[in-house]
């Protein structure tokens, strides 16, 4: 459930300010720049605010060292060092690299209250964050493989 009073909260889709709400701050990439570099599942999840079926993405079970990065503007974002097994079918980080570079957004979608995860520079969806992860954040970043590259230590 999402509770307006958490700290984590820090846009909104109602905030002109915030990438995930104004397009014109994501990239200097147009719809179709972004449509060549991309894969139709990598458009539409980062793009639409897709999701990739459970079990189906490239690193929901990768155990490599290494950093995740957004697929679309190569925003460091995630640590395999942070990352564990969930059981969702998603690649799942108990937290972000950086607190600054994944904004979370209130999402009201599909009859539900969830906290949408954004690339904080260029504004892709990535997933969502729920309060059911470990310690010691207690969170779980259960992001999409599609919004994700990945760079081998």
């Amino acid at each position: 459930m999402f509770d307006s009073d958490h700290p984590d909260i820090v846009a909104s889709m109602n905030d002109p300010t915030s990438p995930a709400a104004n397009p014109a701050l994501r990239t200097d990439l147009t719809e179709t720049d972004l449509r060549e570099r991309l894969s139709a599942e990598q458009f539409i999840v980062t793009q639409q605010a897709g999701t990739e079926p459970a079990f189906t993405g490239a690193f929901w079970d990768k155990k490599d060292a290494g950093i995740y990065r957004c697929v679309v503007c190569e925003m460091p974002l995630f640590s395999s060092d942070t990352k564990y097994e969930s059981g969702s079918g998603w690649p799942s980080f108990f937290e972000a690299l950086d607190p600054e570079k994944v904004t979370l957004i209130e999402d009201r979608s599909h009859g539900m209250s969830r906290t949408e995860a954004v690339c904080a520079h260029c504004g892709a969806h990535l997933g969502h964050v729920f309060q059911d992860g470990p310690r010691p954040t207690g969170q779980r970043f259960c992001m999409n493989s599609a919004s994700l590259d990945f760079l081998a230590e």
